[in-house]
C-alpha cells in the first residue's frame, strides 16, 4: 500500500462521515435506533408526507440509507453505493423542496447535500482505503455505476411523482370536502 495518501485518506474521512449520517438515518428508520421511529413510526410519517404504502416507503427508505451508508463506510461497490443514496435522498430532497433551499426554513439543503456526496464518492471512486480496492474492485466495476445510476434515477422519478400525484390529489380532494 505504501505511504499514507492525503487524497485516499481524505476519501475515507469522507465515506466515514457522509456513510456513517446516512447509515444513522436509516437505522432509525428500520430499527427505531438513535431515537427513530422504526418501521412502524417511519410508515406512518411516510403515508402523512403522500408516500404510499407507507411500509413500502419506509423500508425501501431504510435500506436505501442504512445500506448505501453501510457500503459508503466500507469502500464496497463504491459505484453502486452511490446512486442508491443519490436515489433515496432524492425523495427526502422532494419532502423539503417546497419550503427552499435551506434547512433552517426546513428546505432541501441537507438532504440534497448528502446525495451529491454519494453520488461525488462513486463517480471519484472509494480510494486505497477500502474494501474495493482490497477485493480488486470486483464489485466497484463503473459499468455497474452506470446501471446503478439509471435504475436510482429511474426509481426516484417514479418515486417522487407518485407522491406528488397522491400530494395534489389530497388536495384536490380536501378542497372538494369543505364547506361552502
Amino acid at each position: 500500500m505504501g505511504c499514507v495518501n492525503r487524497k485516499d485518506l481524505g476519501l475515507l474521512v469522507l465515506r466515514a462521515a457522509v456513510g456513517g449520517v446516512l447509515f444513522s438515518h436509516g437505522t432509525q428508520k428500520l430499527f427505531g435506533w438513535f431515537g427513530g421511529g422504526g418501521l412502524e413510526g417511519t410508515a406512518q410519517g411516510m403515508e402523512a408526507m403522500g408516500f404510499k404504502p407507507g411500509g413500502q416507503s419506509a423500508l425501501a427508505a431504510g435500506l436505501g440509507e442504512a445500506g448505501g451508508g453501510a457500503l459508503l463506510i466500507a469502500g464496497l461497490a463504491t459505484p453502486v453505493a452511490g446512486p442508491v443514496v443519490a436515489g433515496t435522498m432524492a425523495g427526502a430532497t422532494a419532502v423539503h423542496f417546497p419550503h427552499g433551499f435551506f434547512a433552517t426554513k426546513g428546505g432541501y439543503e441537507y438532504p440534497a447535500l448528502l446525495g451529491v456526496c454519494g453520488l461525488a464518492i462513486s463517480i471519484a471512486g472509494p480510494g486505497r482505503y477500502s474494501l474495493d480496492e482490497l477485493t480488486g474492485h470486483a464489485l466497484g466495476r463503473p459499468a455497474l455505476g452506470l446501471l446503478a445510476f439509471a435504475a436510482a434515477a429511474a426509481g426516484a422519478y417514479g418515486v417522487v411523482s407518485k407522491r406528488e400525484r397522491g400530494v395534489r390529489e389530497s388536495a384536490a380532494a380536501a378542497l372538494d370536502s369543505e364547506p361552502e
